[in-house]
C-alpha cells in the first residue's frame, strides 16, 4: 500500500444530514430495559434553555452598548 491510496470508501447513501428538521425520541426503551431516568422535566429543561438564551442576549446587548461589534447566526 502507498501513500494516498484509498483504503476505507464511504457510501454518500449512508451520510447524515447536518440539520435535522423533525427528530423525534422516546425514552420508553431506555427507561424500560435500563431502569433510566430523566435527571430534570421537560418544564425544567425547557427553563434552562431559556435562560441560556436570556444570558446570551443580555451579554450580546452590553456589547453592543459598549461599541463592540457582535456575530449574527442564523440558527
Amino acid at each position: 500500500m502507498r501513500a494516498g491510496d484509498v483504503v476505507v470508501k464511504v457510501d454518500p447513501h449512508y451520510f447524515r444530514p447536518t440539520e435535522v428538521d423533525y427528530l423525534p425520541g422516546d425514552p420508553t426503551k431506555a427507561m424500560k430495559e435500563l431502569g433510566w431516568e430523566p435527571g430534570i422535566s421537560f418544564n425544567e429543561m425547557v427553563s434552562e434553555m431559556v435562560q441560556a438564551d436570556l444570558e446570551e442576549a443580555s451579554r450580546d446587548q452590553l456589547c453592543r452598548d459598549t461599541g463592540f461589534r457582535i456575530m449574527h447566526y442564523n440558527e
